[in-house]
């Protein structure tokens, strides 16, 4: 399963003590192929990462332009998710295309334990 995860997710995600601390685990166990068109370097070594190149910018979120680089590369990869606790991305479920599959946190835990 290929995801964009917004760093709002995976930063959280890499202390032990924190409630998110099951999706490193699920990252570093390859649950999942995480969709990346920039950021940390040390992440692009691991095999479950793969670098995405976009070539149009949608600006589908204005009330926080930031957030277009997950729904650019999501729209890019073809991923299944983008993994978000932020409600910016709301706006996404009123636009009919590109159709956007955003969920948050608690929804893809509950898909990745199936």
């Amino acid at each position: 399963m290929k995801i964009v995860l917004d760093t709002n997710c995976l930063l959280p995600s890499i202390f032990k003590q924190s409630a998110y601390h099951w999706l490193w685990d699920a990252f570093r166990n390859r649950n999942f192929t995480l969709m990346l068109y920039n950021g940390n370097p040390f992440l692009f070594i691991s095999p479950n990462v793969e670098k995405v190149t976009v070539f149009f910018n949608w600006n589908l979120i204005t009330a926080d332009p930031d957030d277009n680089k997950f729904v650019d590369c999501f729209i890019s990869a073809g991923t299944q998710y983008i993994v978000t606790n932020d409600k910016h991305f709301n706006v996404l479920k009123e636009i009919a295309f590109p159709k956007i599959q955003v969920i948050n946190i608690k929804t893809f835990k509950n898909i990745i334990s199936h």
